[in-house]
């Protein structure tokens, strides 16, 4: 695997390094030794599943409330998807900014995403299936969310949402 810092710290991207033959290709998708010698100490507790049948389907912009945290490793396994991580540490000196990029199952890339920093994604093309892989047990009751086009940050999203959740799409501003 190969490990490049974004513009916030935290936030790295992860490709693979396949290895290919006339069968297609095998690659390591996680390893928590790889991980760890990069830096990033990761150890999946849980993984879910984001599936969406629709393209320009918006999710976000999520992160859960100290201290239930999470530490999410995304990546798309069908399907493609424009991705988007936003830090809303406090004190950060990238507090506010945010970063992207698309996520494909042809490239198998994924996003590293620490706690603190919002994840939201919106679908590029139709069935699109978005795995999660966790840090930590997800604690009910401790989302938070901020919304997707909030002028506070100014997000430039390749396409307006075709679907989004009432809850998502109901953030007040961000203070």
């Amino acid at each position: 695997m190969r490990f490049s810092p974004t513009g916030i710290a935290g936030v790295v991207v992860v490709d693979i390094e396949p290895v290919s033959d006339a069968r297609g290709l095998f690659a390591r998708l996680h390893c928590p030794d790889e991980f760890a010698a990069a830096g990033h100490p990761f150890v999946p507790a849980q993984t879910s599943l984001s599936r969406n049948p629709a393209a320009f389907t918006l999710r976000g912009m999520h992160y859960q409330a100290p201290p239930h945290g999470e530490t999410k490793l995304v990546r798309v396994v069908r399907g493609r998807a424009f991705d988007v991580a936003l830090d809303l540490r406090p004190g950060s000196p990238t507090h506010r900014r945010w970063v992207s990029l698309e996520l494909s199952a042809e490239t198998g890339r994924a996003v590293l995403i620490p706690e603190g920093v919002a994840h939201g994604f919106i679908t590029l093309e139709p069935d699109t299936d978005v795995v999660y892989q966790i840090a930590t047990k997800h604690e009910p009751g401790h989302g938070l969310g901020v919304r997707w086009n909030d002028p506070a940050f100014a997000i430039a999203w390749p396409a307006e949402p075709k679907i989004i959740s009432p809850r998502d799409a109901a953030y007040p501003d961000y203070r």
